[in-house]
């Protein structure tokens, strides 16, 4: 039976920047807008958080089930490893996800009814990634996944609900923060393309293969960095975010050097600590520049 420092691995607590960021982002977008609600901020971080763990509980009942983490490098393994039942990880998963229901029909109810629909498709969005007949994930199509649901959906959803509208600052740091987001899983993918190629899980590195992963890496990292620049023209403040470069190119560097397998996880954690100092520092600069 897998002991409560295993859950908590199993949980991939190295992913909670891509819960925190967006809301960091959205918060200051918001607050830009003279509009910042700090409870309404801290219920979308909590459906944040719920959201992207219990996305990592399902992944792991489902990728479990279907043998495809029988051999893996990275993080810890519920189901795979065998320290956990599948069901007892799908039901950590489903209360996971419930719970930031909770939180989201909260939020709903005290700001318009119709984010209910949204809400509905991140639920869906979250177990079908790797769950069910057909997921999306094995298809190639989890990065979009990431940038919609972690990007634009997280950031403007989080301005909404405070400011009631979103403008085009928030829309710039949603695409910024999208990117970051998506240039996590595109490390995660690169780091198991010869697993998943051997389980038969096609995603988007496995088809672009290696060498275009990578340069796709690099892409998504510079996004970010032009965002910076545009949305100095709402405060000049937000170019402190440009501080971030070093770690982007630390996280970048392994990556660019051809590392595979566990030479991959130091780009792991730090293309998610890149996101994080980014997202912080651009939240205050739109906060209070």
């Amino acid at each position: 039976m897998a002991s409560a420092a295993q859950w908590l691995e199993g949980a991939r607590p190295r992913t909670l920047p891509n819960a925190i960021a967006p809301v960091l982002v959205g918060t200051g977008a918001a607050a830009s807008l003279d509009a910042a609600v700090w409870w309404k901020a801290l219920l979308s971080l909590l459906v944040a958080l719920a959201l992207i763990i219990g996305v990592n509980f399902a992944n792991d009942y489902s990728d479990g089930i279907r043998g495809t983490d029988d051999d893996r490098v990275g993080p810890l393994r519920l189901v795979g490893s065998g320290l956990a039942s599948p069901a007892a990880v799908r039901g950590a998963a489903i209360a996971c996800l419930g719970l930031g229901a909770i939180f989201g029909l909260v939020l709903a109810a005290t700001t318009a009814w119709w984010l209910l629909l949204i809400g509905a498709a991140c639920l869906a969005g979250a177990w079908f990634y790797t769950g069910g007949a057909k997921p999306y994930g094995y298809s190639g199509f989890g990065e979009i996944a990431v940038f919609v649901f972690f990007g634009l959906v997280a950031v403007l959803g989080t301005q909404f609900v405070q400011a009631l509208r979103v403008d085009w600052a928030g829309v710039v740091g949603a695409v910024a923060v999208g990117s970051f987001s998506s240039a996590v899983l595109v490390t995660n993918n690169l780091r198991d393309i010869p697993t998943d190629t051997e389980s038969g899980k096609t995603t988007l590195a496995v088809k672009l293969g290696d060498t275009r992963t990578r340069t796709l890496h690099l892409g998504l990292m510079i996004v970010p960095f032009v965002a910076t620049v545009a949305l100095a023209i709402r405060t000049p403040w937000a170019l402190a975010a440009l501080l971030a470069i070093p770690l982007a190119i630390r996280s970048n560097t392994p990556v660019r050097a051809g590392q595979q397998g566990p030479g991959l996880i130091g780009s792991l954690r730090d293309t998610g600590l890149a996101m994080l100092v980014w997202s912080l520092l651009t939240a205050v600069a739109l906060a209070f520049g």
